[in-house]
């Protein structure tokens, strides 16, 4: 049914359907667009008042399996509309239940009237999950976790995040006990060490690619099928959970793909893969289009400025629209070869293989161009990609070699944790005598579980591998203990910025989308002479943990307007010394990131509270009003200073104190433990049990 259709039958204007349609989440552009016959229901549901719901299927007179059906309209609705119309009814029945017990029924899906203890269940949900993913995670279609949400007044759409105030509610209404997981800490990437080869001493390695996209756009899928291995009916939920690195051969020439995981849970990971790699596959889907972890995918692989190619995947399905895909990649600045920019772009179905061949000849191109070279002579070194103990095995980690030949036997540190080379394995767990630079290995001998992300090298010999992993431990817990702060990493970038071609690196959030195009607008004009400003990553919503991982990788600062970073966010910004600046007036944030960008900084205001006073008796004068008769519980008040009036802890009035009197003496300011007469500038609004506040305003010099 398509939009103006199901206006009519509901008597509204399609605007106004088309509006709501797109703030339920459906994938819809114009009054012509589509909808099924889900998202149909959902739209009757949303627009229908709940007594007319109620009306239509009273809960005292049939169960639900005998609802009577609808009078159809004008127009003869088609039979499949039947289900849509029990579906009302029952919920109709759903929100009288406190009155009309329910007999017996147990519904195949949608929420449950009556539930046992022994019917509970528990599921789990990773934090920050959207509402899609809560669905799937207790047995739900997305329409009728929308049903209940809207039950509560809050529309939201598949993608959008379940509100964490409705989890523990709306998973009742199904029988379920939802417990949410933590995310994961940031890994630590590694520093690793610039080396001057001689161009004799280089040789040519395979490229390392990495395959980013959007959860459920099919990355494993597309790995699977190029190496042939099942890898999907191994991984929980057919979603990738760890990192790992294989290599095939691609007309003769060795490949290493890294699979990233697409999880929003796991953008730190898909930020150290970025950093590890030299070709980014970008897997979109061409019946979903460009989703939040497609936008955070090409921040990361911009960041590390390496060479995409995008991948049009499911084109063989009904509905897929690689056009619209292209076409909204261009607003994140990736234009492809066909809308003349220079992004390669291949449409494939990574389920049939169709177009496979086409995307492995387009990286041995991007390869063979590129021309990647590395020195495979002296000791190894290379990345941590993932490590874990396995059971007979001990710490056993998947590392990548940059540079030089792992061989069994050598001697190894990585981070604080040491080693010596007991085995190498590939992917596919069979043993290897060595590793190349770019070749993908599983190392087994080590002290301990290494972080993902360390940088590691070969050495002389284990008590030289102990001594370095010693003192690597120490200087990281010195580092932590000096943790930068926010403020001596926004200096350090404006140190840089007065130097020539200098670049300031910003992370952009908002409220809406309107304001975020307006901003990149704005920002993007902001420009002096041997400077300049690089939008990383911008989106709608709350400042989260996946930003601040971002900006510490790019090393950017985080400008929020009219949003507000999560708790877990703000820690995580103030141990990694990211600085979050948050804005309610857009000309504010322009003129400060201005100023930014030449260095001058605009005072802080710092608000410093000076004390406390209980008002305990009110006196009427004829030349100064109401005087309030205080007692000073702490600190000291002031005249001339602000204070705010507080009747039951909220702000009745915010001034100034214009008199201030002890016994019949004028005073500038009395202690605590001592009683006063305080007046305010044009206020007289006082009762006797209010509280005063004295506070100041402090400029304080930005640096």
């Amino acid at each position: 049914m398509r939009i103006y259709e199901l206006a009519r039958e509901l008597d509204l204007e399609s605007k106004e359907v088309l509006e709501h349609a797109k703030e339920l989440g459906l994938d819809v552009k114009t009054a012509s667009s589509g909808v099924d016959d889900e998202g149909a229901d959902l739209l009757r549901l949303a627009f229908a008042p709940e007594e007319a719901v109620a009306d239509e299927m009273p809960a005292d007179e049939m169960p639900a399996k005998e609802a009577p059906a609808k009078e159809a309209p004008a127009k003869e609705a088609p039979a499949k509309e039947a289900p849509a119309k029990e579906a009302l009814a029952k919920e109709a029945l759903a929100k009288e239940e406190s009155v009309t017990p329910v007999v017996e029924q147990t519904p195949v899906k949608g929420p449950a009237t009556a539930v046992s203890d022994d019917e509970i269940q528990i599921a789990s949900i990773p934090e920050g999950a959207t509402v899609g993913q809560f669905s799937d995670a207790i047995g739900q279609s997305a329409g009728e976790v929308i049903k209940e949400l809207l039950k509560s007044g809050l529309p939201a759409g598949v993608g959008q995040t379940m509100p964490v105030d409705l989890i523990e509610e709306v998973a009742e209404t199904f029988g379920f006990i939802i417990e949410v997981e933590e995310t994961a800490p940031a890994p630590v990437v590694a520093e690793q060490p610039e080396f001057d080869d001689v161009d004799d001493e280089l040789v040519t390695r395979p490229p390392v690619v990495t395959v980013m996209g959007h959860v459920d756009h099919g990355k494993t899928t597309l790995l699977d099928t190029i190496r042939k291995a099942n890898v999907v009916d191994g991984e929980q939920g057919g979603i990738t959970q760890h990192i790992g690195a294989y290599q095939v051969d691609v007309n003769g020439h060795p490949v290493t793909f890294i699979d990233t995981p697409g999880h929003e849970a796991f953008t730190a990971l898909r930020a150290r893969g970025a950093n590890i790699t030299d070709i980014v596959v970008l897997v979109v889907a061409a019946d979903d289009g460009v989703m939040p972890q497609t936008i955070e995918a090409v921040a990361h692989a911009k960041a590390a400025g390496v060479k995409t190619i995008v991948a049009v995947n499911k084109s063989d399905l009904t509905g897929a629209d690689p056009l619209r895909v292209r076409t909204e990649l261009t607003e994140h600045d990736v234009i492809t070869e066909e809308l003349g920019g220079d992004v390669p772009s291949v449409e494939i179905s990574a389920l049939k293989g169709d177009g496979v061949d086409e995307l492995l000849e387009m990286i041995d191109l991007i390869a063979q161009l590129e021309d990647f070279k590395a020195n495979p002579v002296p000791n190894a070194s290379g990345v941590v990609v993932e490590a874990q103990v396995e059971k007979g095995r001990g710490p056993v980690a998947s590392v990548i070699v940059q540079r030089g030949t792992l061989k069994k036997g050598d001697a190894f540190v990585a981070g604080a944790i040491s080693g010596r080379v007991r085995a190498l394995m590939d992917e596919s767990g069979d043993e290897v005598v060595s590793a190349g630079p770019s070749d993908p290995v599983q190392i087994m001998g080590w002290n301990d579980v290494p972080v993902a992300g360390d940088y590691f090298e070969v050495v002389g010999d284990d008590r030289e591998a102990r001594k370095i992993a010693a003192a690597k431990a120490e200087a990281i817990k010195t580092a932590n203990q000096v943790m930068p702060s926010a403020r001596d990493r926004l200096q350090g970038l404006l140190e840089q910025l007065r130097t020539e071609e200098a670049t300031l690196n910003l992370i952009v959030k908002a409220d809406a989308q309107g304001s975020l195009e307006a901003l990149r607008e704005s920002v993007s004009k902001i420009e002096r002479e041997g400077g300049k400003i690089q939008i990383v990553h911008t989106a709608v919503g709350g400042i989260n943990e996946n930003d601040v991982a971002l900006a510490e990788v790019s090393e950017a600062v985080i400008v929020g307007f009219n949003v507000r970073p999560e708790p877990k966010a703000r820690k995580a910004a103030e141990q990694a010394g990211v600085q979050i600046r948050t804005y309610g007036i857009i000309y504010e944030l322009l003129d400060e990131i201005e100023l930014l960008l030449v260095g001058q900084l605009a005072p802080e205001e710092h608000e410093h509270v000076l004390g406390t006073a209980e008002v305990r008796a009110i006196f009427k004068t004829p030349r100064s009003g109401t005087i309030a008769g205080c007692y000073v519980i702490e600190g000291l008040v002031q005249r001339g200073a602000k204070a705010r009036l507080l009747r039951d802890g909220v702000v009745i009035h915010d001034g100034v104190v214009s008199s201030l009197r002890r016994f019949k003496d004028d005073v500038r300011e009395v202690a605590s433990g001592f009683e006063c007469g305080m007046g305010f500038e044009s206020y007289n609004d006082i009762k006797e049990g209010d509280n005063i506040e004295v506070y100041q305003i402090r400029e304080v010099a930005r640096t």
